[in-house]
């Protein structure tokens, strides 16, 4: 295991889900992209979110805070999402990371169409952490000290 390597998955929820055994007994950290895709508009009680929360409150599971235009279909702020990144952060911010999702790869009407990149404005993304968290302290640990301790880089 002297490699430090993890696991990353862009993951639905229903495949977390069907994984939750397995990512659980894995020997190195998992890293679920992207909320695990699941919707804003169904809330936190929908299907499947309850075991992607159990995994980052056993801390089995890193959760990648991404795109939030995954999970929302109401640009350019998402005001859908927040309960999600809350109850999220909420179950173990040491598990929370950040991620902008750059080059944002588009989304075809089928698997093998290619699409242009998503429109996505960055810093946007960026600045809807102070309200999924008011805690400077926790914005932090998912900007700077949970991916230095997932990665291995110094947090200076």
């Amino acid at each position: 295991m002297g490699r430090n390597w993890h696991i990353q998955l862009n993951a639905a929820l229903a495949l977390v889900v069907a994984l939750k055994d397995e990512l659980s007994a894995v020997p190195m950290p998992v890293v679920i992209d992207h909320f695990a895709r699941a919707k804003a508009n169904d809330g936190v009680n929908q299907g499947g979110f309850d075991v992607l929360l159990a995994l980052a409150k056993s801390g089995k599971a890193y959760v990648k805070l991404s795109a939030a235009y995954r999970i929302s279909d109401q640009p350019p702020h998402y005001p859908d999402s927040p309960p999600i990144a809350q109850a999220l952060i909420n179950a173990n911010p040491n598990r929370m990371v950040w991620g902008s999702n750059w080059p944002h790869p588009g989304r075809g009407k089928t698997r093998e169409d290619v699409a242009p990149p998503y429109p996505s404005d960055d810093g946007a993304q960026v600045n809807q952490l102070p309200k999924w968290t008011v805690d400077p302290t926790i914005r932090r640990k998912i900007l700077v000290d949970n991916p230095a301790t997932l990665y291995g880089f110094s947090a200076a």
